[in-house]
Formats: structure tokens, C-alpha cells, sequence
């Protein structure tokens, strides 16, 4: 696979092996990768030590996650079917083959949504006082007056459409729900077909008694259908839903305006091809044959539920003020080092330029930790209205329908500023809004790129142009999250303020690219794709494989949203052949498999699912010691590595390496919303057992509000809670076998944790004499040694000078191996 990028540097040639590297056993199918972490989204519903409210919310999460995966990815497979594509992926299967056992799989997890919310979650509701009441079980009084609400306000909503000789079959909507009307006249032998929408524009749940009784709407609908059909008897009522396909797509090449293909491409969506279809479990055969037949159905696409058959609705029910079913609320917290007149940094006290902030260092934003408003948007605002700001830019992929960015980037263009903005068209399922944004946008003025043919935009950056006493200063914002205000409050995302003029000039290559003739190929120190980054990736792979064969320190640690690209995983393959160790947290999509005897023994696969939507990228990468962290907006997927204009960027700061190293500790450490996944792809949670409870969520919470009300603090979290860490901020030098541990450890010199020299003790202690240990450590016991330390039991010489530590004995044997 890596013959595919011929272009990698010599001095990284991959480490060769007898191990066929190309045999699809070692790749984990992308689809059922997919509905894996679904099922994780799923058990938060599940999961009894959620607050009841919250587990309501994932019910509606995994109904609306799983409506985008039939969307996307079966509607993919099943154009690709029609296509007659038998190409088979990396992990040896066509498209046919993926599209049966993504059916299989994803049945039994909506029966377990079905059985989690009749058999847990409504009655745990309705003892909380929030009862979602059957029709039938209304008195004699509710039933009349829900008639009356019926046809008062439902019923002239209504357009019953029917499918006889006299009507054809009607169009039926992407995701409504809807009624399956049988209805027979006197003198007719057949039944007649009608469909009923469902009223969106009503509520689902309709109220009895405020906050405290409901019933669906349907249900009112089914128990009054003789007042919408008069003069005929109603045999049956069904509820159905249907999800089409969302892969439409045109030709860019042959498209004379991407606005039109855009807008073509939205109204063609609404006529694609059906890929599922939910209906009531006792639904007719009749009615089920006239939906199969009419909609050109296989019996696996139709998907049968003996409950509510959409729970995004229900969602609702999480606005009701009750804070004892609910987690406890948040707040997204200033941060320390934006405060005005900020001493840490020399300013008096009063209002500061935020430009004034980030020149002095840079700044690392952390949402929904820090506020969005308070930094973001306030670096766009402020330069909006300064009179010293020759030019702003900004990359949006996808942003707030009521957007206080874009209000802030038109208020720039009529202060007079030089605004260019690149809009993705491209974005799925935000098209109509971005659209709208564009015409906004250049109505006053604004000079709009629209996407480029063949690539999406994707990279979150931003950049503003300022003019100061000792010359034009750049000031840039690269992301890993979309310039969205509403999302900013629920994804976990990072952001790099900075002044580094190399950044800077950078920036100003990507944007000239939205608006030239070519992407530049020659970067100072951002890593774009599809030009640069994945050639150095793959670099920053394989030297981390050069380092481990050589002895030195070396490994991998990356929180990325989805690890799907085969070339990067044979790359990783290699690494950990080679005596890397390698991290890899993953919240989604991994087809890695870990755990491999001789292939990735030293990799783990890690996911963390929890009240936050996890979506900030993060890479660190040892380096013999000299360690690399990096930060941006693509994931390890082809798409965002060939296809997509991408931004990751280099975080060289000591304080804000810190953060981060903080931050992965804390997904490492984590064992509350943590999943490790096993070789066959399956995760398993990870429980305290009795230790204490690490939730990376609820500590970052707690610490960034800590930082925010603590005048002394001036990083973006306090980082209190206590860790162990062996991820490196410093570089350190471990070529002199004379250094004290506290200079080649991975801890910082000044943490009670360091490693005195004098310490060490018999490597073969009398504790450890009975024939408890790997046969690497009885074997090489002049090699190792039992430090005095609270988190490592074991120190590993290094043949270069320097020890590496480890936790366990396994650990510790597998270093023996590498080294010795």
C-alpha cells in the first residue's frame, strides 16, 4: 500500500518484513468499524449510571447517527451495487458483501434501542413523574379533549394521499414519518393505500399535563382517523419511515456554476433512492407490499420495531427542568490568558487587544471548555473593528444558521477591510445554509471562494492581516473544529491562536490557493494536505521506527476521529514491528486491528464516549526524545489526507505542550467513559474497579473552571488532578549514561515523581524471585531494575545510556526485547 507514495524521503525507507502486510485479515471493515462505535453511542442509553435524561438524549443521538450512517454509507454501498462494483476493500470484501452485514449488524442494535426504551427508560420516566401515556390509557375526559385537539389543529394540516387506479403512489419524504392508511368503501373488494404525514411543524409529544404527561401525536392521529376519512371503514393504521439516499452527487468537472450543481445536487436528494425502511412491527401485509413493491425494496432494507420507530423527538424531554434526572449543567469558561490587563504577562490592568494577548505567546483554546464567544469570536470581532486590520480570511466548512462569525466578517468588508471568505459548498448537509451564507456575503461585498474541483475545504483556520509600529504582524487561528457557536458548546475541539510568522505566511499560501490557479508544495511549518501531510506523516512514522530499532526513545500517541487510510495503518504496522509503542484514540471509525501477535502488539486502540462529542486531533510523536506535538483538522482517512484541504499545526510551546500532554494522559488514564478495543474489533469499557474514577470530561471540566477562577492561573486549565505521565514536553538528552534519571525520565524535574539514581536495588529483588516475572527480565536482570517510584515498577537501561520506564512487568519484558 505504501507503493502507492513512491515520493517518502530515502532516510525513512519502511522496515522490511516477512509479515504480508497486504492480507486483508489485518484490516477491520470501515461500515461495521462504524456501526461499532455506534453501539458505544447506544450503551450511554443503556448505562444506569447516566442521569436518566441524559440516557434519553443518547436514545435520540443513536437514532439520528444511525439515519446519517443508512444515508451515507448504505446509500454508497447500494449505489455502488447498482453500479455493478465488485471491487473489494482493503479488508477483502465488495460492496455487496458490506451492505448484508452492515443489515445484519445494525438490526439487532434497534432492537436493543427498541427494548432500552420500553423495558428501561419509559417506566424509569414515568416513576420520575414524566409519563409518555398510550392512548387507550387516557380517561374518557382526555381522549375527547385530545379529539378536539385533533380537529382543531391537526386535522387541517392533513393531505391524505391515496395510491389507486385514479392516483399514483405519492412522494414520501427523507425521514418523515408517517401513517399507512387502509381504508375499504362498501362496494369495494380491495382496500385502498394512503399515506398520512405525520405534522412536523406540530409537536410529537403532545402535552396532558405540562411536564409531567404525554402522548405521541400519532397516536391521536390513529384513534381519530374516521374524522379525516369520513364515509369509509378504516381497517389499519401503520406507522412507516423511510431514510433515501444522501450520495447524490454531479460532475464538477462538467458543472458551469458550483452554486447550481450545489442547488441541484439539494433538490435531487429529496427524489433519491430509498435505502431503509422502519415500519410498526403488526403492520398489514397489504400495506407492506404496496411500500416494498413501490419503493423497489430487499427484505433486509425493511426494518421492523414494536415501539417508536424515531426518537429524535424525544429529545425534547431533555429541556424540562429537572436537574436531578440531568448531569450537572456547563458553562464554557473564559480563558485565563485573554483576560484584559492579564499580569502574568506584563499589562496593566484594563482592556487589552486580544492581539496583544497572543503576540506575547500563543494561546491554546480548548472547547466546550472555553467559551467560543469569548475567543473566537472575539479574535474575529476585534478585527473586525480595528482600525489597525488591513485583511481578514477565514475557511468556513460549516457555521450556525444565525452565525455571529459571518455577522463579524460583513462588519469587517464595511469597516472597510479586506475580507475573503472560503465557503464549502461541499458540505453535507449543510449546503443550504452555506449557500445562503454566500449570497449573504457577497451582497455586501465580500470576495467569496466556493470550493475548489475535486477537494473539499476542510481545514478550520483563519487569519488576520494587521498593520503595527514595526511592521505587518500575522495573527492565526488554526482549528480542529467548524467556526459553528452551537456546536462549539458540545464538541470537544482545539484551537492554536499564534503570531508565529511562519504560520502566518503559511495561511496566506492555503488562502491564495482558494482564490488561484494551485496549491502551493513548499510549507515552513504547517502540514497541508492533500500537498505535504501525509508524506510527513508517513516520515514521522517511520522515524519513530528508525529510533525504536536504534535503541532510542520512541512512540506514538494520536486522538484522531477516525484511523481509516490502509497506508497509514500498514505504516503503524511497521512501527510497532519495529518497538514502537503506539496509542491510538480513536472515536469512531479504526481499522486497525491491535493486539496482533508480530504485527501490533504494542498498539492499544482507545474511545471515548461521552457527554461531549469527542472531535479534536492530536499528535504527538517522540522523536528519540526531541517529542512533536501537532494539532489540526484531518484525520488518518484517505479523504483527508488526498482529498481535502487540510491544516495541522505544530504546537512548540512549552506551557501549551503541557496542556496537551495533559489532556492525552487523561484519555489514556481514563476508565469511566473509555473503551479499549480488542483484536476482532469489538471494545470492551473500561471500569475503576475500585480505583479512583477518571472521567477525561468531568476533569477537564472542573479544571478549566478552576483556571478561570484562580487570578493566579494563566494556562487554560488548572491541571490539578493528578496523573501519571511518561509523555514527554521537553526534549531530553539520553546519549550520556552519566545523566541523573531526572533529566532522561519523561517527567518534569520539578514533580515529586522523578527517579533519584542512588534508588535502584537489586533488579532481582527477593519479592519478585519466586518465578513471577517474563522470561526477558530473569533472563537479562543486569538490564533492569525496581525504581523507587509511585508509578513505575520498573526501569529498563537503554543500550544508548538513559532508562526507560515502565508500569508492568509485560511492559517492561517487551522493552528487554526491543533493546536486548
Amino acid at each position: 500500500m505504501t507503493e502507492e507514495h513512491p515520493s517518502i524521503d530515502d532516510q525513512y525507507e519502511p522496515l522490511s518484513t516477512d509479515v504480508d502486510l497486504d492480507d486483508p485479515a489485518l484490516y477491520l471493515n470501515r461500515e461495521l468499524s462504524e456501526l461499532e462505535f455506534q453501539r458505544r453511542v447506544l450503551h450511554e442509553a443503556l448505562d444506569d449510571r447516566n442521569p436518566l435524561l441524559e440516557r434519553l438524549r443518547f436514545l435520540a443521538i443513536f437514532t439520528r447517527n444511525m439515519d446519517e450512517f443508512f444515508m451515507k454509507r448504505i446509500g454508497g454501498l447500494k449505489q455502488q451495487i447498482d453500479a455493478g462494483v465488485t471491487e473489494q476493500t482493503p479488508d477483502g470484501r465488495t460492496p455487496r458483501e458490506q451492505w448484508v452485514e452492515a443489515h445484519e449488524t445494525a438490526r439487532p442494535m434497534f432492537d436493543t434501542q427498541t427494548e432500552c426504551y420500553q423495558e428501561l427508560l419509559r417506566p424509569a420516566l414515568a416513576d420520575a413523574g414524566i409519563d409518555i401515556v398510550d392512548y387507550q390509557d387516557l380517561t374518557d375526559t382526555e381522549q375527547a379533549e385530545m379529539r378536539e385537539y385533533f380537529e382543531s389543529s391537526v386535522l387541517p394540516t392533513l393531505t391524505p394521499l391515496s395510491f389507486d387506479p385514479a392516483h399514483p403512489f405519492p412522494f414520501i419524504s427523507n425521514r418523515s414519518l408517517s401513517l399507512a392508511v387502509l381504508t375499504k368503501r362498501p362496494e369495494s373488494d380491495e382496500p385502498t393505500f394512503t399515506r398520512v404525514k405525520i405534522p412536523q411543524n406540530l409537536p410529537r409529544l403532545v402535552e396532558l399535563d405540562a411536564g409531567s404527561r404525554y402522548v405521541l401525536i400519532e397516536e391521536i392521529m390513529r384513534a381519530n382517523m374516521d374524522l379525516l376519512f369520513p364515509n369509509v371503514d378504516v381497517i389499519d393504521t401503520s406507522l412507516f419511515r423511510l431514510t433515501r439516499n444522501a450520495e447524490v452527487r454531479r460532475d464538477e468537472e462538467v458543472a458551469e456554476d458550483l452554486i447550481d450543481m450545489i442547488e441541484e445536487v439539494i433538490e435531487q436528494r429529496r427524489f433519491a433512492t430509498v435505502v431503509r425502511l422502519e415500519v410498526e412491527e403488526e403492520m398489514p401485509e397489504r400495506a407492506r407490499k404496496v411500500l416494498t413493491t413501490q419503493l423497489d425494496l430487499d427484505d433486509r432494507e425493511v426494518y421492523e420495531h414494536d415501539g417508536p420507530l424515531d426518537f429524535r423527538e424525544f429529545m425534547d424531554l431533555t429541556d424540562l427542568d429537572r436537574p436531578e434526572l440531568k448531569l450537572d449543567p456547563w458553562t464554557p469558561q473564559p480563558h485565563p490568558r485573554l483576560r484584559d490587563g492579564d499580569p502574568a504577562l506584563g499589562q496593566d490592568a484594563g482592556p487589552e487587544s486580544i492581539f496583544s494577548h497572543v503576540k506575547e505567546d500563543d494561546v491554546l483554546l480548548h472547547h466546550p471548555y472555553h467559551s467560543f464567544s469569548d475567543t473566537v469570536h472575539r479574535f474575529l470581532d476585534e478585527a473586525a473593528n480595528d482600525p489597525d486590520v488591513l485583511a481578514i480570511k477565514a475557511a468556513i466548512y460549516r457555521t450556525a444558521s444565525d452565525s455571529q462569525v459571518i455577522e463579524s466578517l460583513i462588519e469587517a468588508a464595511d469597516n472597510g477591510k479586506q475580507v475573503a471568505v472560503m465557503v464549502e459548498l461541499k458540505a453535507r448537509f449543510d449546503e443550504q445554509n452555506n449557500l445562503q451564507w454566500v449570497r449573504r456575503l457577497e451582497e455586501n461585498g465580500i470576495h467569496v471562494a466556493y470550493g475548489t474541483i475535486g477537494l473539499k475545504t476542510h481545514t478550520k483556520t483563519a487569519l488576520v492581516v494587521r498593520e503595527e509600529a514595526d511592521g505587518v504582524q500575522l495573527y492565526s487561528h488554526v482549528g480542529t473544529g467548524n467556526y459553528h457557536s452551537e456546536t462549539a458548546k458540545g464538541y470537544v475541539d482545539l484551537g492554536l491562536l499564534t503570531a508565529n510568522p511562519d504560520i502566518g505566511h503559511d495561511l496566506v499560501k492555503v488562502f491564495n490557493f482558494f482564490t488561484g490557479p494551485a496549491l502551493d508544495d513548499d510549507f515552513r511549518t504547517l502540514l497541508i494536505a492533500p500537498v505535504t501531510m501525509r508524506e510527513q506523516f508517513t516520515q514521522f512514522i517511520r522515524r519513530e521506527a528508525r529510533h525504536a530499532r536504534e535503541g532510542r526513545r520512541a512512540r506514538i500517541v494520536v486522538k484522531v476521529n477516525g484511523l481509516e487510510d490502509p497506508a497509514i495503518v500498514e505504516e503503524l504496522y511497521r512501527a510497532s514491528m519495529a518497538g514502537v509503542d503506539i496509542d491510538l484514540v480513536v472515536r469512531d471509525i479504526c481499522r486497525l486491528r491491535p493486539g496482533l501477535d508480530e504485527v501490533s502488539e504494542n498498539v492499544t486502540v482507545r474511545s471515548v464516549v461521552g457527554r461531549f462529542l469527542e472531535h479534536s486531533r492530536i499528535y504527538y510523536f517522540e522523536n528519540g526524545g526531541d517529542p512533536e506535538y501537532y494539532i489540526g483538522s484531518a484525520d488518518w482517512m484517505t479523504r483527508n489526507l488526498d482529498k481535502r484541504v487540510e491544516a495541522v499545526a505544530p504546537v512548540e510551546n512549552r506551557d501549551l505542550r503541557e496542556q496537551l500532554r495533559y489532556n492525552l494522559e487523561l484519555l489514556l488514564a481514563d476508565n469511566r467513559k473509555s473503551w479499549v478495543m480488542n483484536p476482532d474489533g469489538t471494545y470492551e469499557q473500561r471500569s475503576p474497579d475500585g480505583e479512583r474514577v477518571v472521567n477525561t470530561q468531568e476533569v477537564l471540566m472542573a479544571e478549566t473552571r478552576r483556571a478561570a477562577q484562580d487570578d493566579d492561573c494563566h494556562r487554560g486549565t488548572a491541571m490539578e488532578f493528578p496523573l501519571e505521565t511518561d509523555l514527554l514536553v521537553d526534549a531530553v538528552d539520553t546519549t550520556d549514561s552519566t545523566l541523573d534519571d531526572t533529566e532522561v525520565t519523561a517527567l518534569d524535574a520539578d514533580e515529586e515523581e522523578t527517579v533519584p539514581e542512588d534508588d535502584e536495588e537489586t533488579s532481582l529483588s527477593d519479592s519478585r524471585a519466586d518465578g513471577g516475572l517474563p522470561d526477558p527480565l530473569v533472563a537479562h536482570e543486569d538490564k533492569w531494575y525496581e525504581p523507587n517510584s509511585k508509578q513505575y515498577e520498573f526501569a529498563v537501561y537503554l543500550p544508548e545510556g538513559g532508562r526507560a520506564y515502565r508500569k508492568t512487568a509485560d511492559g517492561a519484558a517487551s522493552a528487554i526485547e526491543r533493546y536486548y
